[in-house]
């Protein structure tokens, strides 16, 4: 599943405005979802989208290799412009891959924005790269491809 092209520059710049930080969750092992806000969030090619993880939380201990994640985005100028007309939202599912070390770790950590890096200044984090197996809006249709 590729990420459209339309909505690549619009996660990685949704930190700029807090409201529209996307938000990831994953399954804790009670059943409930973990969602919390990830700033860190940016398109690592078109068919993943990367975090910066900083290695304190409960959702640093939850990832792992093979884990399913989902990522949560809504910018409504996106609706009236007609890019996400249900709700500005788009959901993207996928299986994560954890690095902590190598190109992948390396290409994260320098695309990552200084707002982010601030809080890891001895960059004790990791990167997840999450490969996006499906693409919808908030009614569960597919993103249309570019």
């Amino acid at each position: 599943m590729k990420i459209p092209k339309k909505l690549q520059a619009e996660i990685d710049n949704a930190y700029e405005n807090e409201v529209e930080i996307p938000l990831i969750g994953i399954a804790l092992p009670d059943g409930y979802t973990h969602i919390t806000p990830r700033g860190s969030t940016q398109v690592y090619d078109d068919e993943h989208i990367s975090l910066w993880v900083r290695g304190r939380g409960t959702t640093d201990k939850l990832l792992q290799d093979g884990g399913k994640l989902s990522v949560f985005f809504r910018k409504l100028k996106l609706r009236g412009d007609g890019v996400l007309p249900i709700g500005g939202i788009a959901r993207f599912f996928g299986t994560v891959s954890v690095h902590r070390s190598g190109p992948a770790y390396d290409k994260v950590w320098e695309r990552l924005i200084p707002g982010e890096k601030k809080w890891d200044p001895e960059k004790k984090g990791f990167a997840v790269l999450i490969k996006i197996e499906r693409a919808e809006d908030l009614f569960g249709q597919p993103l249309k491809a570019d």
